[in-house]
């Protein structure tokens, strides 16, 4: 009886609402005696629009896993890092706990895994304890005002399950309507399908979103369609998927009122002075120098160059460098298209780095023919990092035997952000206003892309992916460097599709090369079902380089695609409520 009370107890935990500095207060007799300590809230403002807003304003927050390094929406460990964009990079010994996860040796009992899986209960909980809340609603809320806030935080729970479904596959699912209670707790265990809860929560969400929201960083009603769309891919409902999007793509508009495009300049699409612009269809809204670093763009904050001192950004920590691998992808042929033979890792293919060289050792830049994409999100030696100063290689790379020449800069601030868009509040200065994009137009198009090969529309797919490309060939856009582009820039766009496999290789290529650390690319690996073929050839080309990161590290299929259920909630709640993951 004492385990069974504990696993109730535990559960319960997932359950509660949730409310930061909130605690409910309910008197049976003698009301007129009793005042609420100072920073409690009695059940009446709980219940008001007021409080009700402040619960769903508190399932929003969530989307960065506040407290978590690796608990938020960017998923730079689960999705870029597991997907050979990035290596973990810094030292072995710092963090050390990401180690196992990079090599695909993931145990149980992993911190990171547990604080992943509890942040986004976390979000879960809060967008139920927002429902639960509507239920008790005073006489403020209007009708408009209640079916709006549900479908919002139906809207953010699904995209908590959807976050849990991908790393964890079943997961229990607990929804406003659980009460848990002695001899109920099967009734969340992990053994039902989850992507149809989410789609529901995404369709209704779909169906009851306004299109113009208050506040731009609010869901509306296409960044429900999007979301539903993209629930469809995971589930192969390419149809339906292909409606939603091409929906999206030709009438969406954002919050407040933007027709969805594509930003003219790739790299405006990542800058905090352009926030919430034409191509953000949903995004963790970031903010500096609010008080607390906790509104900024926490998640990133380790992954900025180290040792830079005042002439380069963040100081610290060189987490999430890219892999070697990641810059080779974006060499381009004679007729400026991707190596889609895979060449692009042969021997001269590959981008020339200064792998072991120190700052002042001599070195040649690459010479070869580049996607212009490369240069705004991978930082290299001899290129203008921003605009602080060309980067000047080992000298901002804490370890390069363990992480390789390179650091990243999709995600960095300029020189001109300075505690404007940066915040320097924190024990570093890596915190930023940046929004990190959940999903984002150029994501949608390449998706669609992928309905339409399905669909066997190859020609209609070949406008989709070079609606991509002509925005990284516009060379208003590329980075320059003494008034000529910085490198030999050579882009161009397909003519031809001319199979289905053809057109299949071309769109995996394209978007490999757009959403590169965005944390997408694992989770594109494992839905098209190929994760243990292209990371099993990705660590033996890597680790030539990176042996001590990555030497006997392997892919196991049928296993690494999901990460293990964290064995401290199994032991608590026992194997009869919950399942590990094959192989764990």
């Amino acid at each position: 009886m004492k385990m069974k009370n504990n696993k109730y107890r535990t559960l319960r935990k997932i359950a509660l609402i949730v409310l930061p500095m909130v605690f409910l207060v309910v008197s049976c007799k003698d009301d007129f005696l009793e005042i609420l300590p100072t920073g409690q809230l009695g059940e009446s403002q709980l219940s008001s629009k007021a409080g009700i807003e402040g619960s769903l304003i508190a399932a929003y927050s969530q989307l960065t896993g506040r407290g978590s390094w690796h608990g938020g929406s960017s998923n730079w460990l689960w999705g870029s890092i597991r997907g050979g964009d990035t290596n973990k990079g810094t030292d072995p010994g710092d963090f050390s706990s990401m180690n196992p996860i990079q090599r695909y040796e993931t145990l149980p009992t992993s911190g990171e895994i547990n604080a992943s899986y509890n942040e986004m209960y976390e979000g879960v909980s809060r967008a139920n304890a927002t429902l639960q809340l509507l239920a008790q609603a005073g006489p403020d809320v209007s009708a408009a005002d209640a079916k709006r806030i549900t479908a919002e935080a139906r809207f953010l729970r699904g995209h908590y399950y959807f976050q849990l479904a991908r790393n964890f596959g079943k997961v229990p699912y607990l929804d406003e309507t659980v009460s848990l209670s002695e001899g109920t707790l099967e009734i969340v265990k992990n053994d039902q399908d989850l992507w149809p809860l989410i789609e529901a929560d995404f369709q209704a969400a779909y169906d009851n979103l306004p299109v113009s929201q208050s506040d731009v960083g609010r869901a509306n009603k296409w960044a429900a369609a999007a979301y539903l769309g993209k629930t469809k891919m995971y589930r192969k409902d390419f149809t339906g998927a292909l409606a939603l999007f091409t929906d999206v793509i030709n009438n969406g508009v954002t919050p407040d009122g933007q027709k969805y495009a594509l930003v003219p300049k790739f790299a405006d699409i990542f800058k905090a002075a352009n926030d919430n612009h034409s191509e953000s269809i949903f995004a963790v809204q970031s903010a500096a120098n609010t008080g607390t670093t906790a509104n900024a763009f926490p998640e990133n904050a380790m992954n900025m160059p180290y040792n830079t001192g005042p002439d380069g950004p963040g100081n610290c920590c060189g987490f999430n460098q890219p892999s070697m691998e990641s810059a080779n992808v974006y060499r381009t042929n004679g007729s400026g298209l991707p190596l889609l033979d895979g060449s692009y890792n042969s021997a001269g293919n590959e981008v020339k780095t200064d792998l072991g060289l120190l700052s002042d050792d001599a070195f040649t830049p690459d010479a070869g023919n580049l996607d212009p994409r490369i240069d705004h999100i991978i930082g290299r030696r001899g290129i203008p990092f921003l605009d602080w100063m060309d980067h000047p290689g080992a000298a901002w790379i804490r370890n390069q035997q363990n992480a390789g020449p390179y650091t990243p800069k999709k995600f960095n601030y300029y020189k001109s952000d300075n505690e404007v868009y940066q915040d320097n509040s924190g024990w570093t200065p890596g915190y930023t206003a940046i929004n990190f994009p959940i999903i984002r137009l150029g994501d949608i198009i390449l998706m669609a892309a992928e309905c339409e090969i399905e669909a066997g529309s190859l020609t209609k797919a070949m406008d989709y992916v070079n609606m991509i490309r002509e925005r990284a060939a516009n060379p208003e856009s590329w980075v320059m460097k003494d008034g000529a582009p910085a490198a030999n820039y050579v882009i161009d766009l397909y003519t031809s599709f001319p199979d289905k496999a053809f057109a299949t290789n071309a769109l995996r290529m394209e978007r490999r090369l757009e959403m590169a650390q965005e944390g997408s690319r694992f989770y594109d690996l494992v839905r098209w079902g190929i994760a243990a073929d292209e990371l099993n050839a990705y660590i033996a080309y890597e680790v030539k380089y990176l042996p001590n990161a990555l030497g006997g590290a392997v892919f196991t299929a049928g296993q690494d695609e999901l990460l293990p259920i964290p064995q401290g909630q199994i032991d608590i709640l026992g194997t009869d409520i919950l399942t590990q993951n094959p192989g764990y």
